[in-house]
C-alpha cells in the first residue's frame, strides 16, 4: 500500500486542485506554459500546497501536450482567444470558493504563455487577485485599475522574452502605481524553472524561495492576519 499523502488531491473539470494537509488555504491559480498540463505542473502545485496553498492549475490546452517548440506555437496559434480568457476567468472565480475564504483575493503564478495571462488576468479581476508571480513572460497592457503586487523572474538568455519586453512590462505596471518586484537570473535561457534541457537548479531554487516567500507575504494565512 502506498504511503498516505500529505495532502488532498481533487480534480475539477479540465483541472487539478489540491489542498493542504489541513484543508483548504489561500488560493494559488497555476497558469501553465504551452507544454500543457504536465506532471511537472501538477508537482508544483503539490508543491505549494506542502507550504499551504490551495492550488488550482486548469488545462489551457484540452489535454493536449507538445512535445516541441514548434508545435507549441502551433497549438498557442490555433486557441480561440475568448474561450481562454474565459476559462481563466473561470479558473479564478473556482479557486476563491474552493479556498480557505471565497472572499479573500488570490495570487496567480504564470509560466511563460501563462504569464502573460496571469499579468492580462490581474487587469481584468482587479478585486480578485491579490498578487502574481510571472516565470518569462511579458504583457504591455494597461494596469491602472489592477490592485495586485506583482514579482518576476526572467532568463538573462531568452529567445522569447526579450530585455525590452521585460522593462516594457515592468513599466506598464509602475505606471498602474503597483509595486513590482523582478528578478534576472544570470547564465540562464527561458524555461530555466521547468523540467528541460534548460533547467537550472540553481536559479530555479532560489526562484521558488522568493516565489514562496512573496506568495505568504501578500496573500498567504500571515498576510490575511495582517490585514485582520
Amino acid at each position: 500500500m502506498s504511503p498516505r499523502s500529505p495532502f488532498t488531491n481533487r480534480k475539477a473539470g479540465e483541472a487539478f486542485l489540491v489542498d493542504p494537509k489541513g484543508g483548504p488555504g489561500p488560493g494559488v491559480l497555476v497558469l501553465h506554459s504551452w507544454w500543457g498540463l504536465t506532471p511537472w505542473v501538477r508537482d508544483f502545485c503539490r508543491r505549494l500546497a506542502d507550504v499551504g496553498f490551495t492550488a488550482l492549475a486548469p488545462d489551457l490546452l484540452d489535454g493536449v501536450q507538445p512535445m516541441t517548440e514548434a508545435e507549441g506555437e502551433a497549438v498557442l496559434a490555433g486557441l480561440d482567444p475568448d474561450e481562454l480568457s474565459g476559462l481563466v476567468m473561470s479558473s479564478a472565480q473556482t479557486l476563491r470558493a474552493a479556498s480557505i475564504d471565497g472572499e479573500r483575493p488570490i495570487a496567480v503564478v504564470g509560466f511563460s504563455m501563462g504569464a502573460s495571462l496571469a499579468l492580462w488576468l490581474s487587469a481584468r479581476l482587479t478585486r480578485e487577485v491579490g498578487s502574481v508571480v510571472v516565470f518569462y513572460g511579458a504583457q504591455s497592457i494597461d494596469f491602472d485599475e489592477a490592485t495586485a503586487v506583482y514579482q518576476g523572474h526572467f532568463a538573462e538568455h531568452d529567445h522569447m522574452v526579450s530585455e525590452e519586453d521585460r522593462v516594457v512590462t515592468e513599466s506598464f505596471i509602475r505606471l498602474g502605481g503597483r509595486e513590482t518586484d523582478f528578478h534576472l537570473y544570470p547564465g540562464t535561457s527561458h524555461w530555466f524553472f521547468e523540467d528541460g534541457e534548460r533547467f537550472d537548479a540553481e536559479a530555479a531554487g532560489l526562484a521558488w524561495e522568493r516565489t514562496e516567500a512573496f506568495l505568504q507575504e501578500t496573500v498567504g494565512n500571515g498576510a490575511a492576519a495582517g490585514t485582520a
